[in-house]
C-alpha cells in the first residue's frame, strides 16, 4: 500500500486536488471517498469532475438517486452508499460492471461495503480539521492506483 497526505487549507486547495485527480484519472479508476457528513466528499467529487471536463455545477450528491452519471473526457459514475440498507442493494446497482468499465467511479461512503470494491482502488479519507481545513489521506491498493497516486504526489 502506498499513501500520501494532502492538507487543504481552503476549498481552493480541495478543488486543486480534485482537478488533479480528474485530469490524471484513466479508464477503470475507482475512488472510495470516506469521511463524516460535511467532510467535503461531494465538493471533492465536483472538482474531480471538473478535471474530467465536466461542469462541476452539475455534480450533486447522489444520496437519493444512488448513482449519477456524467459525460466528460471519460464517463464519471458517482455512487453514494449512505442510504443503502445492505450490500445487496449496492450489488443490484450493477457496480461490478461500472468498476471494470471504461469510466471513472467515485463511491461516497466507500467504507460501508468494502468487500464489493475492486482490490485496486484509490481510497481517500477526509478529516475535518477546521471550518475550511481538511486533511486528505490518499491510499492506493494496487499497481493501477499506485501509478495514479505517484502522479498526484509528483504533480503537487
Amino acid at each position: 500500500m502506498n499513501s500520501w497526505s494532502f492538507p487543504s487549507q481552503s476549498p481552493t486547495d480541495t478543488r486543486r486536488l480534485g482537478e488533479l485527480i480528474g485530469t490524471n484519472a484513466q479508464p477503470g479508476t475507482v475512488i472510495s471517498l470516506v469521511g463524516n457528513l460535511g467532510a467535503g466528499k461531494t465538493q471533492l467529487s465536483a472538482a474531480i469532475a471538473a478535471g474530467l471536463g465536466i461542469d462541476p455545477a452539475e455534480v450533486s450528491s447522489p444520496t437519493f438517486m444512488l448513482i449519477q452519471e456524467y459525460e466528460g473526457r471519460l464517463p464519471l459514475f458517482h455512487f453514494d452508499t449512505y442510504r443503502l440498507k445492505d450490500i445487496h442493494e449496492f450489488e443490484d446497482l450493477g457496480v461490478e460492471e461500472y468498476f471494470y468499465g471504461d469510466g471513472v467511479c467515485l463511491v461516497e461512503w466507500g467504507d460501508r461495503f468494502p468487500e464489493l470494491l475492486p482490490p485496486d482502488l484509490l481510497r481517500i479519507a477526509i478529516d475535518i480539521c477546521g471550518e475550511t481545513e481538511r486533511q486528505f489521506e490518499l491510499t492506493s491498493s494496487g499497481p493501477f492506483s499506485d501509478q495514479l497516486l505517484d502522479t498526484l504526489r509528483a504533480e503537487n
